[in-house]
């Protein structure tokens, strides 16, 4: 498995695996992501742990609701998801743990 934190009021859109965008046709369903009911706390924003099957290379992410002023980010990739040492390692290394 693969692990990402993802900040509260964020939510996941696209997915790619090895072949390029997720294929829920060709897969037969849709990605395997789930929310670990464990988050962290760092510079006061809370992001919560996902865990995602090892076939996802990439996973996009984007802010629920879209500021009109067009001060929010449209989406961002997350290409450096990490595995179960290192989510220990962030967990260690966090100012607090929420579950």
């Amino acid at each position: 498995m693969k692990y990402f934190f993802l900040a509260e009021g964020w939510m996941i859109g696209r997915v790619w695996e090895f072949g390029g965008l997720w294929d829920k046709i060709t897969w037969r369903r849709a990605p395997d992501i789930q929310r670990v009911n464990v988050g962290i706390v760092e510079s006061g924003e809370v992001f919560w742990l996902h865990q995602i099957e090892d076939a996802v290379l990439m996973v996009e992410v984007k802010p629920i609701s879209q500021s009109t002023d067009g001060a929010t980010i449209g989406q961002v990739v997350i290409k450096r998801l990490i595995n179960a040492e290192q989510v220990i390692e962030r967990l260690k290394t966090s100012e607090q743990i929420l579950n």
